[in-house]
């Protein structure tokens, strides 16, 4: 509402309302002005987010920057909203702004209900009447009790024997690592703390001390490597798990690493396991690795045993795996069109290039047809590809080629064109195999949490603190993909695995954890 200082009120009361009513009028508009900025956000939003699979990597920040705008424009609404509820006099009739209320989706089932019932006069207030209860009306509200901390103790009785004196007692019980008294509950909350949701150990310690639980930041530590130990046969069966694959995704990233006075950069590399692009049964995987730079020789020890289909960018390091006489087999290298792409919209954003704009409409055809064949069985998307893909990609090479002639390959232009004809054959191995996928975005997926962390924590402590980071990343994104809570899938693995037979380490994965869990809820 517009300020009004209070040496320029009239006396009058007519006029007194007559500013009142102006001052409402002013701010019912400025509500729906703002409302108006509020539809035209989510129309921007829903387009981009239609258009965000495969070659819509690079409007991410955009529809970032988008979606926080509009948050705080539904939240500025909903407070200027009940400001005026609050300053209106009751029994007053105000014109609100009509705006489309956020959807109120029905509360979970299976949390506990806690009825709070107020109570009725015991007779009737109008003639003293007796009342008898025609029903109820039942508001429900979501409230959050803050977590319990508790002490278990183990209790293991000793018994003695009359006749013989032989003293009895039941063995002493698994704990999910071997020194320490964390409950498997703890250690997987900080566990997921640390990787999943990316709070360094020293916030996690602030946090406990101010709930009255002092954990030092080492105490903390101590438990996070002897949970990854724990774990390392779980980790290792996923491994293999995701190198059983005919078919996979890479991809890499930067880590900085704590060094003695400085920070240097080490890489994470992702590889996933995704079937379901191509109606896979199998279910999806993801595994990493650490390394202290990003020589060649640390994506050849990684697949040394696998060969393939391989969906990647161009980075050189991995060109040995594609040469024919690899042992134990060659790799087949399948290149992303979302990267080939991403170059012309650089120059499209930075030079309004028109070259640059026909080259992403063309690839955007293809993308789309992507789209509407996501999911069907490998069959029906190679005939879809080969009748309506392949002549356009082959036009689209007859194009690149004539306009390469026409440019400097030192220039800009020139670039973005050579590195797709570099790849072409690359890129053109999703036309003649419906498992392939166009573009390399399950792997560049799976590293959005390592982006995420990498802005939390700063920096990995060690090589063996990136090792450690790699492998607890693999577990948590895993069941991500599964829809499993990491968190609780940890707490039970963790629960479990000390007794668990190694044979049967398979029984722990997160989508075969899943089903038992399903069972046990609805029994």
């Amino acid at each position: 509402m517009s300020a009004t200082a209070d040496s320029d009120l009239p006396n009058d009361v007519e006029a007194l309302k007559a500013i009142l009513l102006a001052e409402r009028e002013t701010h019912r508009i400025a509500m729906r002005d703002q409302g108006l900025r509020i539809e035209k956000l989510k129309q921007t939003i829903a387009r981009l987010q239609h258009d965000r699979y495969g070659q819509s990597s690079e409007r991410r920040a955009l529809l970032s920057q988008l979606e926080l705008q509009l948050f705080e424009l539904e939240e500025t609404l909903a407070e200027d909203e009940t400001k005026l509820e609050i300053i209106v006099p009751q029994g007053t009739t105000v014109q609100s702004f009509e705006r489309r209320k956020p959807a109120r989706r029905p509360l979970p089932e299976h949390l506990p209900r806690e009825r709070i019932v107020y109570p009725v006069p015991q007779a009737c207030p109008c003639c003293g009447g007796v009342l008898h209860k025609l029903g109820e009306d039942v508001t429900e509200m979501l409230e959050l009790v803050p977590r319990q901390w508790k002490v278990i103790q183990h209790v293991r009785e000793k018994h003695s024997c009359r006749s013989c004196e032989k003293i009895t007692q039941p063995p002493a019980p698994s704990h999910p690592i071997a020194r320490g008294r964390a409950g498997p509950s703890l250690l997987a909350h900080v566990l997921f703390g640390k990787y999943g949701l990316h709070l360094p150990l020293t916030r996690q310690s602030a946090t406990y001390a101010r709930e009255g639980i002092d954990l030092d930041v080492s105490t903390l530590a101590d438990w996070v490597g002897a949970s990854a130990a724990t774990l390392m046969p779980l980790i290792e069966a996923l491994q293999a798990y995701v190198f059983s694959a005919e078919r996979i995704h890479a991809d890499d990233t930067t880590v900085p690493v704590l060094d003695v006075g400085k920070t240097r950069t080490g890489r994470l590399w992702a590889y996933v396991r995704d079937d379901r692009p191509f109606a896979g049964r199998a279910p999806p995987a993801a595994v990493y690795f650490y390394s202290p730079d990003r020589t060649a020789v640390h994506p050849e020890e990684h697949l040394a045993g696998w060969q393939g289909f391989m969906q990647a960018d161009a980075y050189s390091g991995f060109n040995r795996l594609y040469e024919p006489t690899r042992q134990p087999g060659q790799i087949v290298e399948v290149a992303c069109w979302a990267h080939a792409r991403r170059y012309f919209v650089d120059l499209v954003r930075l030079q309004k290039a028109p070259l640059g704009l026909e080259a992403v409409a063309r690839i955007d055809v293809l993308f789309a047809i992507e789209r509407e064949i996501n999911g069907a069985e490998p069959a029906e998307r190679r005939r879809v590809r080969q009748e309506r893909s392949k002549p356009l990609v082959d036009k689209l090479g007859i194009w690149l080629r004539e306009q390469y002639a026409r440019v400097s390959p030192a220039s800009k232009i020139g670039k973005a064109i050579a590195y797709s004809l570099n790849l072409w054959d690359a890129l053109g191995h999703f036309l003649d195999d419906g498992r392939l996928c166009m573009s390399n975005n399950a792997a560049e997926r799976a590293m959005r949490p390592v982006a995420t962390g990498r802005r939390n924590w700063t920096f990995a402590g060690s090589d063996e603190g990136g090792r450690r980071a790699a492998a607890i990343y693999g577990l948590i994104e895993t069941a991500k993909l599964n829809d499993v809570d990491p968190l609780a899938w940890l707490a039970d693995v963790l629960a479990r695995i000390q007794d668990h037979p190694a044979k049967r380490i398979d029984q722990l994965f997160p989508w075969n954890w899943k089903t038992p869990q399903r069972q046990r809820a609805a029994a």
